[in-house]
């Protein structure tokens, strides 16, 4: 891989960032509401269960834990969308670059965007309702780099969906983390599950963060094997992921589909 390729690729999406100001929406908007609306929420639950636990770490901890990793895979998704959006996604390859050097290149994009988004929403929760993000130590770094791990995971392997089925198959891409958020026990323990949901759910390495951030907050404890194998399992959906996107990618240059790639398919 060519490192000047790859900056290459972050570059021009940090200058298609800079000259559209409608993508910061999407980075700060949404984060904005989700985290101002389960704020009140969890302060209304302190207020009328009059209880000694306090609800903001766990629901707004959760939300914001949560909403990073949707962060994550969108960062890969409009990125790539950006290539597609504006029919230049074939341009790109036109040049020596490679595939792997275009996704590297769109996670150092992605990086860059879901720091923001975490900082914001870790800002705006901090000031507003006093949640601590750093309560939880040491623990964040197992929990950031799972999610983290995973989101690309998800970008990559949206992304390769929209390549083998054209610019329409967006649909499916905005909603994939919402399908998979009851699985991830992100507000609720995955042994609520009924038995066959809960083995959907072990698979899930979402899962394992959330739990344990719960048994932090309940018995200040987390089973590190456990976020081993959260981890591990994050690590084998992006190696999957990228092998699909490839894949995908060397099928449409044998079609000739590249050719036929553009926003009106």
């Amino acid at each position: 891989m060519d490192p000047r390729r790859i900056y290459a690729i972050f570059l021009r999406q940090m200058f298609l960032l800079r000259h559209n100001w409608t993508r910061f929406s999407n980075i700060f908007v949404w984060i904005i509401l989700d985290v101002v609306m389960w704020g009140f929420i969890t302060k209304y639950l302190n207020d009328v269960g009059n209880a000694a636990f306090n609800f903001v770490p766990m629901f707004l901890g959760a939300l914001i834990l949560w909403n990073f990793l949707i962060r994550v895979q969108q960062g890969i998704m409009l990125g790539f969308f950006e290539d597609v959006w504006s029919r230049n996604f074939i341009n790109l390859f036109a040049s020596p670059l490679t595939i792997g050097e275009y996704i590297v290149g769109l996670i150092l994009t992605c990086i860059a965007t879901s720091v923001l988004g975490l900082a914001a929403m870790f800002i705006l929760a901090s000031a507003a309702f006093g949640f601590v993000l750093f309560q939880f130590g040491t623990l964040l770094v197992p929990f950031i780099a799972i999610l983290f791990v995973f989101g690309l995971a998800l970008g990559v392997f949206t992304a390769g969906i929209v390549l083998r089925l054209g610019p329409a198959a967006e649909w499916i891409a905005w909603p994939l983390p919402f399908f998979l958020q009851p699985f991830a026990g992100v507000f609720y323990p995955v042994a609520l599950l009924p038995g066959a949901l809960e083995v959907i759910a072990r698979l899930v390495p979402p899962s394992y963060v959330f739990e344990g951030m719960r048994s932090f907050l309940f018995f200040g404890a987390v089973s590190a094997p456990s976020l081993w194998i959260g981890f591990c399992l994050s690590v084998f959906y992006l190696i999957l992921a990228y092998l699909f996107f490839t894949s995908i990618y060397r099928h449409a240059v044998r079609k000739g589909r590249l050719v036929r790639f553009s926003a009106e398919e």
